[in-house]
């Protein structure tokens, strides 16, 4: 049985600012632990550390049992890496070791096919069997034929690039849930997932005897699947940790009760400060009069100087005060009419109404056109049948769920707020405040978290003057302070939304719901369902 421990673990950014600063926590034999946090706030830097891809400037990391480690870029590879690499890449290091030699030999009988090539390869299979390399892709036989219903040997050479986020995502999990690793470090499993996906990865986080430690936003995944919850807390001496022991559904009121025992702590600090020097006041007046109390006053002196040295408790972590003002505007009574639409070979022809005010959740698996329905309406090039139309003084505002903004990369946020948006300096820095990213005034958009790249497209929404919102996964990124700021940002909103989303917990706030089903079909029921065999039984 594996088990992990982070003892007061530091790191230090390159300008000298502290990321981490007292991380502390460990997550014992067969235990899910959750780890949250605002985005930016360090979690990834965490799991590179505790993975030993980068070394803490302080502290120390302790993980027994062997560790399987899920990135955070899968879900998005879209390079010439084959489903062979992807496995390969979060295979034991024993694995990886033999995969590549037999790669290299293999590569080195294609170039030259001569006696030493020959024994090279021979030597390299001999090393793969030696690890039980033919029983890995036995196990990968399965992962496969569960994530993309494909045997190994078809889909060994296929690039990851052609399965969807979801895929990937249930590709590398098979192999981790799967393997012969005791620890597993997952960063944000659930992105890219569909509901069922989130439901199967719920029941095998509960169901594994693994040590999981997994970084996750998905409020519903966080109130069903760990035993507890790890949060970093940012501060001016970098993030420390604080454990708590339950689960999501009590997790809010303990971290109220913790920011009360700061201040109650720092109550009692100031009243036995001003206490003491109250004393040694008395006693230096009394000490001039009397000498026989001049001892007394030295030694009251000398407590008040060392509770002084010791110094005051630590500041509560200062909360995110996030505020999102989507303002909005009138628009006409219809604000999309769609008569016979088709995706080509994604949908079959539907009709639809939205009016003003409206919000509405698109549902449905990946591939089923979700996106690219959003697209079309954002403007896209997609190529469709059937008709559909914006009513009067809609004014669209898109989200994209992958972030890619070229037009913005290379550029640091002041400057596309100050010369793009007609915003000073220091209207731009109070906008930036509002969505917690003055700290990032002057980074570049492409060096920023995913959670935060997530806020500042919110915010140029926002600036944009959107009176009609096409969200295609916005909380995908968010981390919780985020998500709740966004959804309070959307009940303000005077305009309509159409929002893309797995999040079960955002599309219960919604109040009509689309699911666009496997085979084609697209139906609306009144409230967010995720099996499609039980919408096709309610109509």
């Amino acid at each position: 049985m594996g088990h992990l421990e982070a003892a007061h673990l530091e790191y230090y950014l390159p300008d000298g600012r502290a990321l981490l600063g007292n991380v502390s926590f460990r997550v014992g034999e067969e235990t899910s632990v959750a780890l949250v946090g605002p985005n930016g706030a360090g979690k990834t830097t965490l799991l590179r550390m505790i993975s030993a891809e980068i070394q803490p400037h302080g502290g120390s990391v302790t993980v027994s049992g062997g560790l399987g480690v899920m990135p955070q870029f899968i879900g998005s590879v879209r390079d010439s890496t084959t489903v062979r690499d992807l496995l390969v890449s979060v295979a034991p290091p024993h694995i990886r070791d033999a995969a590549r030699a037999v790669d290299q030999a293999e590569h080195g009988i294609m170039l030259v096919d001569d006696e030493s090539a020959q024994l090279l390869y021979a030597q390299a299979l001999a090393d793969w069997a030696e690890v039980r390399g033919y029983e890995t892709e036995t196990l990968w036989d399965v992962c496969t034929t569960a994530a993309i219903g494909l045997p190994y040997e078809k889909a060994q050479w296929r690039e990851v690039r052609t399965l969807s986020g979801g895929e990937q995502k249930r590709l590398v999990l098979e192999a981790l849930l799967r393997g012969t690793d005791e620890v597993l470090l997952l960063d944000e499993p659930d992105n890219y997932l569909d509901v069922p996906g989130k439901h199967w990865l719920e029941e095998q986080i509960r169901a594994t005897r693994k040590t999981v430690l997994f970084v996750s936003h998905d409020r519903e995944l966080l109130m069903r699947a760990p035993d507890r919850i790890v949060t970093l807390e940012p501060g001016p001496l970098g993030a420390d940790s604080w454990m708590h022991g339950g689960g999501f559904d009590t997790y809010h009121q303990a971290r109220r009760d913790r920011f009360e025992r700061f201040e109650e702590l720092n109550r009692r600090w100031e009243e036995e400060h001003e206490r003491l020097k109250a004393l040694v006041l008395r006693l230096r007046q009394q000490a001039a009069v009397s000498s026989a109390l001049g001892s007394r006053y030295r030694a009251m002196r000398t407590r008040l100087m060392k509770f002084e040295e010791i110094g005051r408790p630590p500041e509560p972590p200062r909360e995110q005060n996030i505020k999102m003002r989507l303002q909005g505007g009138r628009t006409g009574t219809r604000a999309l009419t769609i008569e016979g639409l088709e995706l080509t070979g994604l949908m079959k022809p539907f009709d639809l109404e939205v009016f003003f005010g409206e919000r509405v959740a698109v549902l449905g698996s990946n591939g089923s056109g979700k996106s690219h329905f959003l697209g079309l309406l954002a403007g896209a090039e997609v190529a469709h049948t059937g008709s559909w139309k914006l009513g009067a003084r809609v004014v669209v505002g898109h989200f994209a769920q992958t972030h890619s903004h070229p037009e913005l990369e290379g550029r640091v946020l002041l400057e596309i707020l100050w010369l793009e948006h007609s915003r000073d300096r220091g209207e731009a820095m109070s906008l930036l405040k509002r969505y917690e990213l003055t700290g990032q005034a002057e980074q570049r958009f492409e060096n920023l978290s995913g959670g935060q790249q997530a806020r500042f497209q919110i915010l140029l929404l926002e600036l944009a003057g959107a009176t009609a919102l096409l969200l295609d996964e916005p909380t995908d990124n968010l981390d919780l302070a985020s998500a709740e700021a966004l959804q309070l940002g959307l009940e303000t909103f005077q305009g309509t939304v159409l929002a893309v989303t797995h999040d079960r917990w955002f599309a219960r706030s919604f109040d009509r719901y689309l699911v666009f089903g496997a085979d084609g079909v697209v139906r609306e029921t009144n409230e967010p369902v995720w099996d499609e065999q039980r919408v096709k039984r309610e109509r």
